[in-house]
């Protein structure tokens, strides 16, 4: 089978459109006026923004998100790192302010517990219901093919494929 030239032209700009994809970064919500001169205090900003959530988009780290309150995290936590705390406490401060809720990878903790474990807990009863359900069905098919025709059935079901086999 021979392909076209439009064929192979969509199969390269497909190639080409992956690799790009691939390469590609997310460029992050931090604004010039929000880094820090310090390179290395900046990178040690960039690398904690990355571990606390937006807890307006819930689902993009503050480095990621171009929510107000984000921007009020990002530069909170580049104050404290300019004011000589450590990454821990740095931290520290924002989750005694916002809870472990704020940390994309929260503790594991009782209050925590079914934040881990609930998809595993959903999984297992998932699994267990639908066990249950294919051992159901198989149990009602073999007591549906399992039951013989009486003397009587039998002898009415020949009679009828007696008859119509006559005409």
């Amino acid at each position: 089978m021979t392909r076209s030239p439009f064929h192979f032209r969509l199969l390269i700009c497909a190639a080409q459109f992956s690799l790009l994809a691939f390469f590609i970064s997310p460029a992050g919500a931090v604004t010039p006026d929000e880094m820090l001169s310090d390179p290395a205090l900046e990178t040690r900003a960039r690398i904690l923004s990355q571990e606390l959530r937006c807890v307006v988009c819930q689902n993009q780290s503050i480095d990621d998100s171009n929510a107000p309150l984000a921007h009020d995290l990002r530069v909170l936590l580049r104050e404290r790192l300019a004011a000589g705390d450590t990454d821990r406490k740095s931290v520290d401060y924002i989750v005694a302010r916002y809870g472990n809720f704020v940390l994309l990878k929260p503790p594991l903790q009782i209050n925590t517990f079914f934040l881990w474990a609930g998809p595993a807990l959903f999984l297992l009863l998932s699994l267990i219901g639908f066990s249950r359900y294919l051992r159901s069905r198989t149990a009602n098919a073999q007591i549906e093919t399992s039951s013989p025709l009486s003397e009587s059935e039998q002898m009415r079901l020949d009679a009828l494929l007696d008859e119509k086999g006559s005409k």
